[in-house]
Order: C-alpha cells, then sequence, then structure tokens
C-alpha cells in the first residue's frame, strides 16, 4: 500500500465558490469547505499538490504543466459577468517533466507544457487558488484526454505514483469535476440554483454515499454505469475516479467525508475528502485488471467492447437485432437520450394531450449495453442477470422520453410491463417499481410473456399526458 498519498479530494470546477459565494447559501457552503480543506492540507505534511482537471480536455495523450511559474488572468467563458480570477502558480516543472518520463517508460503518450501565456483551466485555478492561496505547496496539473480508457488513466496515476517513490515526496492528489455535469443552458438568478433533475441529485448523493464510506474503488467501478444513467453522456464526468483511484492503490476502505454539496448552475458540486487512514471496515476486491503497462487499446468510447471484464456490472450489448432510427412524423417524439427502436417506429407518439410511448426496455443509448447484463449470451446460453438494475434502466429510459416530450414521470397515468420470467423476476421488479413509479400512483398491468426481441428481461409500454 502507497503511503504518498497523504489526502485525497473531489472539488468542483466552477468559478462561483470563488468569486461569488455571497450571492447564494450554497455556493457559500462549498466555499467554507474549500476554506476547510486548504486548512487540513496546510497542516499536513504534503510536499506536492497533484491536479487532475477534466476542464483541461486533451486529446493526444496527456499534457502535465511544466511552466514553473504560469501567471495569467483568466476569464471563465461562461460566467465571465462573475469577474476575472488573476493566478500566479508555483509548478514543481522538475516533477511535471520526470512524471512525463514516468508515462513514457510504462507507454503512455504524454508531453510537458512550458509556454508562456499558456492558459490554465478554470477548475485548476479555482482548485488551487482556494486549497492553496499563498502557493505554499508547489504543484503540479495533468490534462484529461477525453479519449482515454481505464487502462490509460490507472496506468497514469500509475507513472505519477512511480516519481512520487522516486522522489521521497508526500502528495495531496485533487480531481477537478462536476456531479451530474448537466447545467442550465440559460441564465438563472444566484437565488434559484438548484440540481437540474432530481434524478442527477439522485446519483449524485449514492456517488457521494460511497465516497464517505471510503469505497473510492466501487465508485470508481461503477462510473461507466453511472455516466451511462445521467442525462449526459460524458465519458469524462468520472474518469477522474479511475485516476483517483488508481493513486490510492484502488482501496475501497479508506476514510471518506463529504464537506459539502451544492448546486452550481444545475451542475452538482462537492467537495469530498478522502483519507488514506483505513476505515475498518475492510477492503473489497479489485475487479479490474491490474495493468501495469498500457498498450495502446483505446476502446472508451464503445462501452460494450470491455463490458464483459472490465465492468461486469454493465453487462454486454447483444449484437441481436438491426437498430433502426426512430421514425418521424408530425406527432413524433424522439430522442438521442434513449436506446434506438429495433425497428421503425417513434420513441412516443402525441395524440391530443396523451402521450403515448412504444415499449421500452433497459438497453443504453449509444451503447445497446444492458444493465444488470442480458439474459442469454449469443450462443442463447441463460446467463445471471439483475433484475432491479434492469427495471431501473427501463424507468430512466421513460423519463428521459417523458421529458423530451415535455411531460414527466408524475404525469404517467398507465403502465404496462412484460416480464420474460414472472417467477423469477416478479418481486425484483416489484420492489423497483414501488421505489420509482409507484410514488405516482398509475395504474398498472403485468404479463408473463415468452421473450423480448434484445435479450432483456422486461420491458414497459406507458401512457402520459403532456
Amino acid at each position: 500500500m502507497s503511503n504518498t498519498i497523504v489526502a485525497s479530494y473531489v472539488v468542483p470546477v466552477h468559478p462561483h465558490p470563488l468569486l461569488a459565494p455571497e450571492q447564494n447559501d450554497g455556493w457559500q457552503r462549498l466555499r467554507d469547505a474549500f476554506d476547510e480543506a486548504r486548512d487540513h492540507i496546510a497542516n499536513s505534511d504534503a510536499d506536492l499538490l497533484i491536479i487532475y482537471s477534466t476542464t483541461w480536455p486533451s486529446i493526444i495523450g496527456h499534457q502535465i504543466q511544466a511552466d514553473p511559474n504560469p501567471t495569467w488572468t483568466l476569464v471563465d467563458q461562461d460566467f465571465h459577468d462573475l469577474g476575472s480570477m488573476e493566478y500566479s502558480f508555483r509548478i514543481d516543472a522538475e516533477f511535471a517533466e520526470a512524471w512525463n518520463e514516468a508515462n513514457h517508460a510504462r507507454g503512455l503518450q504524454s508531453r510537458t507544457v512550458a509556454y508562456h501565456g499558456f492558459p490554465i483551466d478554470v477548475g485548476s485555478v479555482v482548485a488551487l487558488k482556494l486549497l492553496n492561496p499563498d502557493n505554499a505547496i508547489p504543484a503540479v496539473i495533468v490534462s484529461s484526454n477525453v479519449y482515454a480508457n481505464r487502462a490509460e488513466t490507472t496506468v497514469l496515476a500509475k507513472s505519477c505514483l512511480d516519481v512520487l517513490g522516486a522522489t521521497g515526496k508526500k502528495a495531496v492528489a485533487v480531481t477537478a469535476m462536476s456531479m451530474s455535469n448537466r447545467m442550465f443552458t440559460e441564465f438563472i438568478d444566484a437565488s434559484e440554483d438548484k440540481i437540474h433533475s432530481l434524478k442527477d441529485d439522485e446519483w449524485n448523493r449514492k456517488v457521494l454515499e460511497f465516497l464517505e464510506e471510503g469505497r473510492l474503488e466501487d465508485v470508481a467501478q461503477l462510473s461507466r454505469t453511472i455516466h451511462q444513467q445521467i442525462r449526459v453522456q460524458k465519458v469524462v464526468t468520472f474518469k477522474p475516479m479511475w485516476w483517483l483511484s488508481a493513486m490510492n492503490d484502488n482501496r475501497n476502505d479508506l476514510t471518506g467525508r463529504v464537506l459539502a454539496y451544492e448546486a452550481l448552475h444545475g451542475a452538482g458540486g462537492a467537495v469530498v475528502h478522502l483519507d488514506p487512514t483505513s476505515n475498518g471496515m475492510g477492503d473489497k476486491e479489485y475487479d479490474e485488471d491490474d495493468v501495469e503497462v498500457y498498450h495502446g487499446e483505446r476502446g472508451v468510447l464503445d462501452a460494450t467492447e470491455s463490458s464483459d471484464e472490465s465492468n461486469p456490472l454493465q453487462g454486454a450489448a447483444d449484437e441481436g437485432p438491426e437498430l433502426w432510427d426512430p421514425a418521424e412524423g408530425e406527432d413524433a417524439v424522439n430522442t438521442d437520450a434513449a436506446p434506438k427502436p429495433v425497428g421503425l417506429y417513434p420513441h412516443a407518439r402525441r395524440v391530443g394531450d396523451l402521450l403515448y410511448l412504444s415499449g421500452v426496455g433497459p438497453r443504453q443509448p449509444g451503447t445497446n449495453a444492458i444493465p444488470g447484463g442480458p439474459i442469454r449470451d449469443a450462443d442463447g446460453t441463460p446467463l445471471e442477470y439483475d433484475i432491479k438494475a434492469q427495471t431501473r434502466a427501463v424507468v430512466e429510459n421513460i423519463a428521459r422520453i417523458l421529458e423530451e416530450a415535455g411531460s414527466s414521470m408524475d404525469k404517467v397515468v398507465d403502465v404496462t410491463s412484460f416480464l420474460v420470467d414472472m417467477d423469477r423476476d416478479f418481486a425484483g421488479y416489484n420492489e423497483v417499481w414501488a421505489e420509482t413509479l409507484g410514488h405516482y400512483g398509475p395504474t398498472r398491468t403485468t404479463l408473463a410473456i415468452r421473450a423480448l426481441p434484445t435479450p432483456i428481461a422486461v420491458e414497459m409500454k406507458v401512457i402520459a399526458k403532456i
């Protein structure tokens, strides 16, 4: 177990806690949490702050800031009305160069940036100005490669740990990231800020629950499934969890504490402290391939490519029937946030003040993956699967279609459900129903059927008001 990481933090990337905390009570609570984290870092024996920021995207490998004193004035491209952020940071250029060399030794593509005037991203600026305002501790900043998969991101962290071990330095690892990452697309009054949707808030809180229990590796392994369930399909949203988990030896027994969780223009922003001290609950099995050297595979955008080995909780996509673009029409409702149909029909159709949804299953938009796993493999051999995960995914797909149509879950009036194994699955399906649609009280009919076109266990047909 590594002793080089003395603390880890998850922090938001938005400038509001830095520039305008007084405008919103939640922004002020985030600022107070930053201040608490700052004091803890100042009182630690850390020699280095390492920032992994999702607002510094890169395409060709990873980039590492190596300018000893980057100085500039940053204005956020969306929130310039909040003011400018002048910065002058102290970067450990020697460590940056050594990290770059260690990356190459492990098969990664990376390079250092030591260009005067090269802008520091907003997430790193906010993190460093609030966590290390006096530059008492030198820092190093690394980009988030938008195409890097779990293996590449893990090796990036191991290269960093190589340098920490060789230099004897102790570090604080910081991931600058949003939670749900779904923001309002129009300006709002500061007093009206809130998490964009109930579903985003639920997933945010589940992630934070895991982090508070110190289950960092569990969050990292669930991240692919989580980012498919939230409304914005961005792999980068939880990529920093892969990095942070690897920086902490892929552990699940850290001591976690959520210092604050608030809305930032609709997105979730949290300050979380993860102490390397074991919480005494015992660690969990590390289920990912423990890769040491990166060999160039870049399948991160194809969730089906690695699902059977690198994410056993997600389930592989079935090759199954041909997928179709949804049928168009004057009253049709279609959305990229729902899975493609298996025939020429729309996701939904408006008739008067009612909305009729085509049968909705658990397949994931863009990937065809089945949360909880398919019920059979390509040869027809039955597989174990999680009916609860499938049912939740069905409900989430329904919510996406309703939102596209300007409706919502509380306007659902009737549901017909289809189960391929009533005896096995009714109890789990019924439990998820009670947690979700049951709260809104639509009428329901549940039918046992022999099979569905794809290897799924549950499908629902919905009628809702608009």
